[in-house]
């Protein structure tokens, strides 16, 4: 048997951010133009940066699919930094996308990605004027060998869908169309048919839960509940399903989802595969979770992420 271990993780602002140095003169700082000198700056937020990279090291997946990264070239310099280098993750996928904050998706893996595709170009039918997704529906194909001459691909299509801020029953609307054209992508490229049978993973933080409350119902359900993939949270114990802690409302979501094809869900059986999510760099004041964690967790920060990983591991044979 082959197994893919596959993560969805939101970093939480994966930036590269600098001030200047004690003693440093601005007026004197720009002498040889904007460029990271580290003699002249120092790189903000290293603490959580730390323990950000102390929680990707420890679910040690074969591909991970993160969201809140800058850019390509911050994602490198975190693998150097936090994660050993190019021989942790050799292969690194990543497209600048549409988010003004500069937050997009990205992909490390160890397997080849032999395929790339953003969808950012997409515009939103209700506001034809403005991009469709926030961030980008980002297609990677991922080669993975499965014998000394074979190999299976498998289709990541890595998602930050639109936050809930200015409220869950005004922004849903955006989420449902975004999640109507991933469905859309998923069936021009396999069938309309079933495009189930076929090896995929719809997965990312699409920024809602199922559950409905005062602020309205859910975006995301119908791509959710599509019968062509399937939820594998939902393996867990419900008090168990929480990816996201939100302490302004003292509450315990499921924002991030790992969605695999019918086929690839079937492969690998929920009597005895059901996902990880992975608590141990969550703040102090989401004390819901009773387990260990990394040292120098404060109450709000350093943390690794608002975000837990989720983790499954796929039968790819």
């Amino acid at each position: 048997m082959t197994t893919l271990r596959l993560a969805t993780f939101n970093v939480e602002n994966l930036f590269a951010r600098w001030r200047f140095r004690d003693a440093v003169d601005p007026s004197q700082a720009n002498s040889r133009g904007w460029i990271v000198d580290e003699t002249r700056f120092q790189e903000l937020g290293m603490d959580d940066k730390a323990i950000t990279g102390a929680a990707v090291r420890e679910i040690q997946a074969d591909v991970l699919c993160m969201q809140e990264v800058e850019n390509v070239d911050t994602l490198k310099r975190f693998r150097s930094q936090a994660l050993g280098g190019r021989s942790a993750y050799p292969y690194v996928a990543g497209v600048d996308g549409n988010d003004p904050r500069l937050i997009d998706v990205a992909v490390l893996s160890k397997f080849p990605i032999t395929r790339i595709r953003s969808h950012q170009h997409f515009l939103d039918p209700a506001s034809p004027t403005a991009p469709l997704f926030s961030r980008d529906c980002l297609e990677v194909d991922v080669e993975i060998e499965t014998g000394e001459t074979t190999s299976r691909t498998v289709t990541l299509y890595v998602n930050h869908f639109k936050s809930m801020i200015g409220g869950r029953n005004q922004t849903r609307g955006k989420r449902e169309r975004q999640a109507t054209q991933v469905m859309d992508l998923v069936t021009e490229r396999f069938g309309h048919q079933a495009p189930g049978e076929h090896p995929f993973v719809i997965l990312g933080d699409l920024n809602d839960y199922l559950e409905p409350n005062g602020d309205g119902s859910s975006g995301i359900d119908q791509l959710v509940t599509w019968d062509q993939v399937e939820n594998v949270v939902r393996r867990l114990p419900e008090d168990e399903q929480w990816t996201h802690f939100w302490a302004g409302g003292n509450e315990y979501r499921q924002l991030d989802y790992l969605l695999p094809s019918a086929s690839l869900a079937q492969a690998a059986p929920a009597s005895e595969t059901a996902p990880e999510i992975f608590r141990k760099g969550t703040a102090l004041r989401a004390d819901r979770y009773k387990g260990p964690r990394f040292p120098g967790i404060g109450l709000d920060r350093p943390k690794a992420s608002d975000h837990c990983p989720v983790v499954f591991e796929l039968d790819v044979t």
